[in-house]
């Protein structure tokens, strides 16, 4: 069996999927299983031991390009159909997937009838019915194993399995973090600016929790540099507050998130990387649910301010209460909580 399962972006999604390709190695072993990804988090599949091959989609290197980009397009349509699949697994269910979906050389094209984008529905010739947005992501995506004939895995498992050279790396990093006290990562950015904690109640975090020994890691990307400097300066822990913003790849931050002892974070796809690492999680909820989004397993955390028009799934607001309603200490009693069960 060959099976393409498309899952373009962003993180959280991607993270939230990957138990769709570790069921269907488990119980079809012999089954060459693929991903077309966009590039973003395409870093984070590398190595996993359920997937045979990786896509990239072009669309980043399209739109990077000068004049028309037809090379990055006419290279993906050929590594696209290059094998034909016996099925493949829309678990976007957008436009954007759907064209690929299309053009793919599929004996079945399943997906979602309905969503965000019913358009998209047309091209599969085995619609499931339009989806719960109540249930939780990662069991939506499990009902893709139904056309396939299997079941739905009685353990979730994520296969990210960091390499010795990852955790090495990792365990230098946090190294730097002085101090003898339990790890905790602070994860303080999202692409929503609803989602957003502010800056100031990340500094009093980040001192209410040096105050009890922890040794403490800002994790982000190179474009979140300024927000890490910003609480590392103003928190004014030295060495015991080390900003990592820029300085890991997604499989180190994997890494790095398995080590921790807590981790605090945005709604964001960090919050849903840091538990299928097996880190417990504190998770700040404001505009979305997290009955709907929220970290997957147990040990968790959810803080939430209580706000009447909390969630309401806007990604801008003027007066987000819903998010500068958590305190800090809140948050640093939540993950002192965490770390002393652990």
């Amino acid at each position: 069996m060959r099976v393409l399962i498309v899952k373009l972006s962003a993180l959280g999604d991607v993270v939230q999927s990957l138990p769709v390709a570790m069921a269907i190695k488990r119980q079809a072993p012999e089954a060459q299983v693929d991903w077309l990804v966009e590039r973003p988090s395409a870093g984070l599949l590398a190595g996993h031991p359920a997937l045979n091959r990786i896509l990239v989609s072009p669309r980043h290197e399209m739109a990077e390009a000068d004049g028309l980009p037809l090379n990055p397009l006419s290279r993906f349509g050929r590594e696209l159909r290059a094998v034909r699949y016996d099925a493949v697994l829309d678990l976007q269910g957008l436009m954007k997937s759907a064209i690929c979906v299309a053009l793919s050389r599929a004996e079945r094209k399943i997906g979602w009838r309905g969503g965000k984008e019913p358009l998209a529905g047309l091209v599969y010739k085995k619609r499931l019915a339009p989806f719960d947005p109540d249930r939780p992501a990662l069991e939506r995506y499990l009902d893709m194993l139904e056309p396939l004939g299997l079941e739905r895995p009685a353990q979730i498992e994520f296969g990210l399995i960091p390499s010795p050279e990852e955790l090495a790396r990792a365990r230098e990093l946090s190294a730097s973090a002085a101090g003898e006290g339990p790890l905790v990562v602070l994860h303080p950015v999202a692409k929503w600016d609803s989602k957003l904690w502010p800056l100031a109640s990340w500094v009093e975090l980040a001192k209410l929790l040096a105050g009890r020994g922890c040794r403490l890691v800002v994790s982000g990307s190179g474009e979140d540099r300024e927000v890490g400097e910003f609480i590392a300066s103003r928190a004014g822990l030295g060495p015991r507050l080390l900003d990592l913003c820029g300085r890991t790849n997604l499989r180190e931050l994997a890494a790095l998130l398995s080590l921790a002892q807590t981790v605090v974070s945005t709604d964001t796809g960090v919050m849903h990387l840091a538990a299928a690492m097996g880190a417990p999680v504190v998770a700040l909820f404001g505009p979305t649910a997290p009955w709907r989004t929220g970290p997957h397993g147990t040990g968790h955390r959810v803080l939430t301010a209580g706000e009447e028009c909390s969630p309401c799934f806007e990604r801008f607001c003027a007066s987000p209460r819903c998010m500068e309603g958590i305190t800090p200490q809140q948050a640093a009693e939540a993950a002192w909580t965490l770390i002393g069960k652990g």
